[in-house]
């Protein structure tokens, strides 16, 4: 496999493009912050969820709502998956009443963080039905994705990826590609590893200062001026001062996330024991009715500890 890093993907020479609309399965937090990013673009938003109060929060924020997603899949020809997981995904591409049964769809653009080899899989699959599978993890909250600040990584074949260049451009400019499907869904994980762990070594921080008599507020200035700071600092520690948890992320997803994360490093023999406690810690957090707060809302465990 190819794994290209540094530098943002350009893609090949501009592909023409109208805006068409764009279908979404999926409209929690990822596919409503989608849905707000495509329609200042000037693209119709076309969407569909199985969750009442997610359907109507999409159609009063300004999306069409699709009856079934075979009723969404007649509309369009690209679609983007928001879902939980590879299962979720596989379980709406290979309804033969699905997405894809009314054959107007031409490209999928999946961004849900899923199974690398169930990814790839899916690709090969679909490619022999003239489908065009584009892994498209986004590192970033839904907040950083509404505001156009997340990053895409992108899994796929170099030239499907140009035919969407009006669509990636939309939603970021921050895009790279990592190489063939399979390569996205590897670079998310390890990179939300990361991510995951500054989170819960910033909670684990404030917890510390608390004790040793600093104040929150105080703390965090202290890390944001000096070496400690990260990105982490810069999204979640206002939060974890103020404790608002509305959720841009949220636990029970990231936990998903890390639990992957060491199902595939023990099938390569390889030991995360930073990650095997952060993953008791979360799911800690969801057995006391945590998991659909913010990620910032890890901080709660030490208070539990």
């Amino acid at each position: 496999d190819e794994f290209m890093t540094g530098e943002p993907d350009q893609g090949a020479a501009p592909v023409r493009e109208s805006r068409q609309p764009i279908g979404i399965v999926g409209l929690g937090l990822v596919g409503s912050a989608l849905g707000a990013r495509l329609r200042a673009a000037g693209f119709q938003t076309i969407g569909f969820d199985l969750q009442r109060a997610a359907c109507n929060a999409f159609h009063a924020a300004g999306g069409v709502l699709a009856e079934s997603p075979q009723a969404l899949g007649a509309q369009v020809s690209q679609v983007i998956l928001a879902l939980f997981d590879s299962r979720d995904v596989n379980a709406v591409l290979s309804d033969p009443d699905g997405v894809l049964a009314s054959g107007g769809v031409t490209h999928i653009l999946d961004c849900s963080t899923g199974t690398p080899a169930v990814s790839a899989e899916l690709a090969a699959r679909l490619s022999t039905r003239n489908f065009a599978f584009i892994e498209a993890p986004l590192s970033g909250s839904s907040a950083q994705i509404a505001q156009g600040q997340a990053t895409l990584l992108l899994g796929g074949e170099t030239i499907a990826i140009a035919q969407c260049t009006a669509l990636l451009q939309a939603i970021t400019d921050r895009r790279i590609h990592v190489g063939v499907p399979g390569m996205a869904g590897r670079a998310k994980l390890a990179t939300n590893l990361v991510l995951g762990l500054n989170r819960a070594a910033l909670a684990e921080g404030f917890a510390f200062a608390e004790s040793l008599g600093i104040a929150r507020a105080d703390f965090l200035a202290l890390v944001l001026a000096t070496p400690a700071s990260s990105q982490a600092a810069v999204s979640k520690g206002a939060l974890m001062v103020t404790e608002d948890f509305t959720p841009q992320s949220r636990i029970r997803q990231h936990l998903k996330d890390v639990e992957l994360m060491l199902t595939l490093a023990e099938q390569n023999n390889l030991s995360l024991p930073l990650s095997e406690v952060h993953a008791q810690l979360m799911q800690q957090a969801v057995a006391a009715g945590g998991g659909d707060l913010d990620n910032a809302a890890i901080i709660k465990q030490w208070r539990r500890l």
